[in-house]
């Protein structure tokens, strides 16, 4: 039987500099919306990027012409996670538009990064200091914006020591494994396990995802009302994992608990 998580784990099992990022990230929205024309959104990334040679075309294409920006009235809607739903709403959350920009700005021949600062993702023109907030138009950031910009989302104490450790580039898998957990998040949150259920299916096919995730799965199962399969899947990756097949045999135990 044909399976998204399939397909996404033979794009993102490869060296990470393979990766089509665009690619992965389209197959987490078809997962989302089954029959999605993946090339059809590939070549509107083509489009937005003819024209573009620099950083200021860059900007003024993405954030002024085609009027990208933060969804700021309802940032939890799941749509923002989905690069094609961004792209046609023209709005989404910090990650969807750093990939979107990332991506744009790849096939017009500029090198940017993933920043994966705590709570707001950024991305960093490549080899500088100088970094981009899709979120909030475009806007270009040193070091010391990006800091206002953390204490500003964060709420966070002016005491929280901020420096570089929390600008870290991150890669393309780290990349989709935080839009996948943003939407296992929402998912959570709704109780709407059947959409948990796949999101976490594709966050086990990144190969730096750990075994212990299998209990959110687990989890997802149990939502829909499928307590002895989930905690059945469970005890088989305890098997494989010795190291935590305490943990997560006393989870299948919790979800076994549920039946009575």
């Amino acid at each position: 039987m044909y399976s998204y998580a399939d397909e996404f784990r033979a794009l993102v099992d490869r060296p990470d500099d393979e990766i089509d990022l665009a690619a992965a990230a389209l197959t987490i929205a078809a997962a989302a919306e089954p029959g999605l024309d993946i090339g059809y959104w590939q070549e509107c990334l083509n489009e937005f990027a003819f024209g573009i040679d620099d950083l200021e075309s860059l900007r003024k294409r993405l954030f002024t012409e085609l009027g990208f920006a933060g969804d700021t009235e309802d940032y939890y809607d799941p749509q923002n996670s989905f690069l094609n739903r961004t792209i046609r709403r023209r709005k989404g959350i910090p990650i969807t538009l750093s990939v979107l920009t990332m991506e744009v700005g790849r096939r017009a021949g500029i090198k940017l990064e993933g920043v994966g600062m705590p709570g707001h993702f950024l991305v960093r023109v490549a080899m500088t200091g100088e970094h981009i907030d899709p979120f909030f138009g475009g806007t270009l950031l040193d070091e010391a914006g990006c800091e206002q910009r953390f204490r500003q989302i964060s709420g966070g104490d002016s005491q929280v020591p901020f420096g570089p450790e929390m600008l870290q580039v991150v890669n393309k898998k780290q990349i989709l494994a935080r839009m996948l957990n943003n939407l296992k998040a929402v998912y959570r949150a709704r109780s709407d396990g059947s959409n948990l259920e796949w999101v976490v299916r594709m966050s086990m096919a990144i190969p730096e995802v750990g075994p212990m995730e299998v209990v959110e799965l687990g989890h997802a199962l149990a939502m829909q009302g499928q307590f002895l399969q989930g905690a059945e899947l469970i005890d088989q990756v305890a098997d494989k994992h010795p190291s935590v097949a305490e943990q997560l045999r006393l989870a299948a135990l919790s979800i076994r608990a549920s039946l009575n």
